[in-house]
C-alpha cells in the first residue's frame, strides 16, 4: 500500500471471512481481521440488495466501537433467487437442495461494501450486482461437486474461484471479484478517496 497519510490509521477486515481476507491480500493488503458480532437476520420483506448494503454497514459500525483511528472494509453477500434468499448452506444437503434450486436458473448475487473511517466517521458504501447463469445440472454433478469442493461457508453453495465456475453457462458483472467476496474496483476507489491507494 502506498498512502499518501496513513500515520493515524489502521487497516481494519470487519469479517472472518478467509475468501475476503484472500482478495485483500492480492492487491498487497493485510489487514487486521475482527469478526463483527452482529445479527445477520434478514428485516421482513426486506429485499436482498438491502440486506446486503445494511450488513456491511452495521459489521463496519460493530468493529468501530472498539477501534478508533481506523478504515474499516466490511462486507456482505447475498445470493437472491427470484427474491428468496439463500444463505451459507452449512451441510451437505442443505448445499445439494440450494444447487437443485439454482439449476438452470439465472441467480442475483449482492455483495455490498462499506468502508468506514472511524476518525471522522465517513462511510461508503456500494452494492455489487451480479448475475449468474447456471447451466441445467443433473443430481449426479451436484453430488460430484459437493464432495469435490464442499462450499459449505459461501453463500450460494459453490466457490467461483475453484471448481465451481464448471457450474455455470455464463457471469455477468462489472468486477468478477464480487462473486468472490468483495468488489474490489469499488473498494480501491474508495480508499483512494480516504488517501489510500495500492499502488
Amino acid at each position: 500500500m502506498a498512502p499518501s497519510d496513513q500515520s493515524a490509521n489502521t487497516l481494519i477486515l470487519a469479517s472472518s471471512s478467509k475468501y475476503r481476507l484472500q482478495l485483500l491480500n492480492q492487491i498487497g493488503l493485510h489487514p487486521l481481521c475482527i469478526a463483527p458480532d452482529i445479527d445477520e437476520t434478514p428485516k421482513p420483506l426486506e429485499p436482498a440488495e438491502a440486506l446486503a448494503s445494511r450488513l456491511s454497514a452495521e459489521k463496519a459500525r460493530a468493529v468501530a466501537k472498539a477501534h478508533h483511528a481506523s478504515i474499516i472494509i466490511a462486507g456482505d453477500q447475498v445470493c437472491d433467487v427470484d427474491g428468496a434468499i439463500l444463505g451459507k448452506p452449512g451441510n451437505a444437503e442443505t448445499a445439494k437442495q440450494q444447487l437443485t434450486l439454482c439449476s438452470g436458473r439465472e441467480v442475483i448475487f449482492h455483495t455490498g461494501l462499506c468502508v468506514l473511517n472511524t476518525t471522522n466517521n465517513k462511510l461508503q458504501i456500494y452494492t455489487e450486482r451480479v448475475l449468474v447463469e447456471f447451466r441445467a445440472l443433473s443430481s449426479q454433478e451436484i453430488s460430484t461437486y459437493i464432495t469435490k469442493e464442499p462450499a459449505f461457508d459461501c453463500a450460494g453453495s459453490f466457490k467461483m474461484e475453484g471448481l465451481g465456475i464448471s457450474l455455470f453457462k455464463r457471469i455477468r458483472s462489472e468486477d468478477p471479484n464480487s462473486l468472490i467476496g468483495l468488489p474490489l474496483i469499488k473498494l480501491c476507489e474508495f480508499l483512494r478517496n480516504e488517501g489510500l491507494s495500492v499502488i
